[in-house]
């Protein structure tokens, strides 16, 4: 019975490790079609300590239509500044992406 208790723990331990970030900063700027949304994140090394790398990620409101008839609505999907080639549904996807493109967790 200990040994698979231990096995649960060691289990739930590993998998939070997949996000091993800490979250910096979140800010919400701007009105309307300017709106953003901005978080930083620290990555941390695989021992565990928190490094000095940052990852910056953003999304936009998502707008649609031109001039006196554009409406904004929802969000864009999020992106990694440094790369902002890729998408990401969701923040916590995003850090745990742009952190292991820099060898980090």
């Amino acid at each position: 019975m200990k040994k698979l208790i231990v096995s649960i723990l060691c289990v739930m331990f590993t998998l939070n490790g997949a996000f091993a970030y800490k979250l910096v900063s979140s800010k919400e700027l701007g009105h309307g079609d300017a709106k953003n949304q901005n978080i930083v994140v620290q990555c941390t090394t695989d021992t565990g300590k928190v490094s000095t790398t940052t990852c910056s990620l953003r999304r936009y409101v998502k707008c649609t239509g031109v001039g006196d008839k554009q409406k904004c609505g929802g969000w864009a999907a999020w992106k990694d500044l440094r790369n902002p080639g890729q998408n990401y549904s969701d923040w916590r996807s995003a850090a745990s992406a742009c952190c292991r493109a820099r060898g980090l967790r």
